[in-house]
């Protein structure tokens, strides 16, 4: 839909994930399911932490914290997609836009920087074991939380204001499924380069360093765990990281994939399935992580299980 006036565009409107109504659907029951999955697991991994004393350790309350923005996050872009797949037109105001990107950022990078702070635990967890609670003290882990939320509130803030004060006076068509900045730049009639410089320099900036603590953090480990002579010890350390290192993992691959390649004009259906795996899977794949690769976690959850039976009885 173009705008002839020249005039700021007030409406944007979504292509969505699909044309194909065959589809819809599926696709509506699929991410339902994925939806409620990242909310009763992340909500109940909050829960469990909140209220288990014996999950009252700093990788926890970082996990704790990790579930919260989750929901949160996955609340940004999930509902509103819900909605479009069922509406014949996908509109957003120019405002909603804006709010919906800035939440969806500095969500996303306050995780980036939650989990750099997760690998950073089980650096000192792993390699200096005998001084682990002297130094990961609660108030230098709330220092380390409130830290992740202001730096990636504020990156948001700026990719939001540089984006968001460009003219949109073309067409209003997001060919996309949410409001992301490089869809969005394509239908400016501004020069978008520096915008384009900024929103790189800000992704690389949080992906970047986090990613190059999480990476050094785990080349400690690896000698560290080298170095230990039991094989039960081994295989402790390497169960205790393996969860945060899958989790980190696929979040970063589709970063990368998203948002740290050349400039296109063209959106492609990849693109789509990075964002999604970005925006919606992820999410749900921290607590399933945590709760099946997790020795702790399974413990707790098994003996809420019974205990919760043991009621059901009597």
């Amino acid at each position: 839909m173009e705008n002839n006036t020249g005039s700021q565009v007030a409406m944007l409107v979504f292509s969505g994930l699909t044309d194909n109504e065959e589809l819809i659907p599926f696709l509506f029951a699929f991410f339902l399911c994925i939806y409620l999955l990242t909310i009763v697991g992340n909500i109940g991994i909050i829960a469990l932490v909140y209220h288990t004393s014996r999950l009252h350790s700093p990788m926890y309350y970082f996990l704790s914290f990790l579930s919260l923005v989750d929901v949160f996050y996955s609340s940004v872009i999930t509902p509103k997609m819900f909605s479009d797949l069922i509406s014949e037109r996908k509109v957003i105001s120019f405002s909603g836009c804006a709010l919906q990107f800035f939440f969806y950022a500095a969500l996303g990078g306050t995780e980036t920087f939650l989990l750099s702070t997760m690998s950073y635990d089980r650096y000192i967890a792993v390699c200096h074991p005998l001084h682990y609670m002297s130094i990961m003290t609660r108030k230098k882990c709330s220092s380390m939380v409130i830290f992740s939320f202001s730096v990636g509130f504020l990156q948001s803030s700026i990719q939001t204001i540089c984006a968001f004060s460009l003219q949109y006076c073309g067409s209003n068509l997001i060919d996309h499924f949410y409001c992301d900045i490089p869809p969005l730049l394509t239908l400016s009639c501004s020069d978008t380069f520096h915008c384009t410089m900024v929103t790189i320099f800000m992704v690389a900036l949080c992906t970047v360093t986090s990613l190059l603590t999480i990476l050094l953090s785990y080349l400690l480990i690896f000698v560290s765990v080298l170095r230990m002579r039991s094989s039960e010890s081994r295989r402790k350390a390497v169960s205790t990281c393996s969860s945060h290192l899958m989790c980190a993992s696929v979040f970063y691959v589709t970063v990368f994939f998203t948002y740290l390649r050349p400039p296109s004009n063209v959106f492609t259906i990849q693109d789509k399935v990075a964002s999604i795996f970005y925006a919606v899977v992820t999410p749900m794949l921290n607590p399933l992580a945590y709760t099946l690769r997790n020795q702790e976690v399974k413990r707790t959850i098994g003996q809420v299980v019974r205990n919760v039976t043991v009621k059901g009885f009597l």
